[in-house]
């Protein structure tokens, strides 16, 4: 039950899911500390230092994920110090290994670790949710793609493309996206146990100046971690660069969802398509009729959100002095975390309106129709220089024409370009023959068939390798 006496954070009561919660919980970070000190403890004693046993070992993987948090929080207040806090509460359920617990490492050794931790495991999610949103996308486009509309170019009337083209615009984006997710996680690489200054000082101690241990120690735990690799040189941390990075993944993402819902507005206040809208759905306390696209204005309002927190880790970044500072410390916890919980609210609300989007063709056709005898006026052209008219008197007097049509659709009157023509000897071209010039699918170009193209070249590969993740679907809180 929420504490309605204390502020609560809206990504946690409304928009992000419990499994993104979960993983920037107090659990997952502290079962992940213990993890670590676990990992450090079973390498030393594998390369040979004799005061550690399988036995300590065993007492430390035994209480990984029973924290005592009472016995750390009251330690904490004595000693000011989170990680000494949870060494000590850890060696109270862990006797026999309580002189052994973080044995020549720094506090950074648990804290950057489980950072990067974290972090992967939660690009991993958003990796899922994103393949999902692009497969919901993909399906559309293959769907519309023979639908002609109105495409626009400073959002003025242009060439007609079709629906399911523009879908492939939004499906491009994201897989940029996708490719940038999938490379951060394959590059991102644990500090390992660098010591105070970087210098592995407290492991040459330990291992007696053996460099070839101390190597060695380091690629133990990264593997026991699930990683391939340590960063090769550091300070105290890992460079802050790497959150600058993870969360520049995560804004284009926003960008990308930010596009999509942006075009998602426009379009449902023309009628032509609209997001998800559920039967008991109020749209407006004032106005009873309406049905505001209230999903797609959350992905911009959040996405906002996520392109402005990036500046967090930049700042950070480029503030760090010397071998390290803590000025990083209160901030990353908020910024990288609420980076992930933002991204993740704004593709569980894409997975929500991508999978129900409603189309309205007759709306759609309406609103092209309307605008294409202007578009259809170069064709117009062609067809009557076939028939012996001289090219440049043709296209002063369409010219003059459509302006003046324009004119009169702008003052309420009716668009009767195609009569004005039809009228006119100049053109020699019956209002049948024009007719037959005011097909759209005429003016689409290549759009269903570059939508096939794309689908098959650059999203059915994808797909097809990650069945086992697809389906996902989000139920929203609001």
């Amino acid at each position: 039950m929420s504490d309605r006496n204390s502020y609560e954070s809206p990504f946690c009561t409304r928009y992000a899911s419990k499994e993104m919660q979960y993983i920037f919980s107090a659990d997952k970070k502290f079962s992940t500390w213990r993890k670590l000190w676990t990992a450090l403890a079973r390498a030393e004693m594998k390369l040979g230092l004799p005061n550690i046993t399988q036995e300590m070992v065993d007492e430390l993987e035994a209480n990984t994920e029973n924290i005592n948090y009472d016995v750390a929080e009251a330690r904490e207040k004595q000693v000011r110090h989170d990680v000494m806090a949870h060494v000590y509460a850890y060696g109270k359920q862990c006797p026999k290994a309580a002189g052994i617990i973080h044995l020549g490492a720094t506090s950074c050794y648990v804290g950057d670790n489980a950072d990067v931790i974290i972090m992967r495991d939660a690009l991993k999610l958003v990796r899922k949710k994103l393949i999902n949103v692009i497969a919901n996308l993909a399906g559309f486009a293959d769907k519309y793609k023979d639908l002609p509309c109105l495409a626009y170019t400073h959002l003025q009337p242009a060439q007609p493309t079709t629906v399911g083209k523009r879908a492939t615009l939004w499906i491009n984006e994201l897989l940029m996206d996708l490719e940038e997710v999938e490379y951060r996680i394959e590059n991102l690489a644990l500090l390992g146990q660098k010591g105070t200054t970087g210098t592995q000082a407290s492991f040459v101690e330990l291992f007696g100046g053996n460099s070839e241990k101390i190597n060695e120690l380091e690629k133990m735990i990264a593997t026991e971690m699930g990683f391939s690799k340590c960063v090769p040189v550091s300070g105290q941390t890992y460079s802050r660069k790497v959150d600058f990075q993870v969360l520049s993944a995560l804004s284009g993402i926003a960008q990308s969802c930010s596009k999509f819902s942006n075009d998602m507005r426009i379009l449902q206040s023309f009628e032509e398509m609209s997001e998800p809208f559920e039967k008991t759905q109020i749209g407006s306390s004032a106005m009873p009729y309406k049905r505001n696209p209230m999903r797609s204005e959350r992905i911009t309002s959040l996405s906002r959100y996520v392109m402005i927190d990036v500046l967090n880790p930049a700042f950070t970044a480029g503030t760090q002095w010397f071998e390290r500072t803590l000025d990083d410390s209160a901030n990353k916890r908020v910024a990288v975390a609420e980076a992930f919980l933002g991204v993740d609210a704004i593709l569980n609300i894409m997975m929500n309106v991508t999978d129900g989007i409603k189309v309205y063709p007759e709306v759609v056709k309406r609103r092209l129709m309307e605008k294409l005898p202007y578009m259809a006026t170069e064709n117009i052209m062609m067809k009557a220089v076939e028939k012996g008219g001289n090219r440049q008197e043709l296209h002063e007097r369409l010219r003059v024409y459509s302006q003046e049509t324009a004119e009169a659709v702008r003052e309420g009157g009716k668009n009767d370009l195609a009569d004005k023509i039809a009228n006119d000897c100049m053109f020699g071209i019956t209002k049948a023959e024009i007719e037959e010039l005011l097909k759209p699918e005429m003016y689409v170009g290549r759009a269903p068939e570059q939508v096939e193209q794309f689908l098959k070249d650059c999203v059915s590969p994808i797909l097809s390798a990650n069945k086992d993740i697809l389906g996902e679907k989000a139920e929203l809180s609001v």
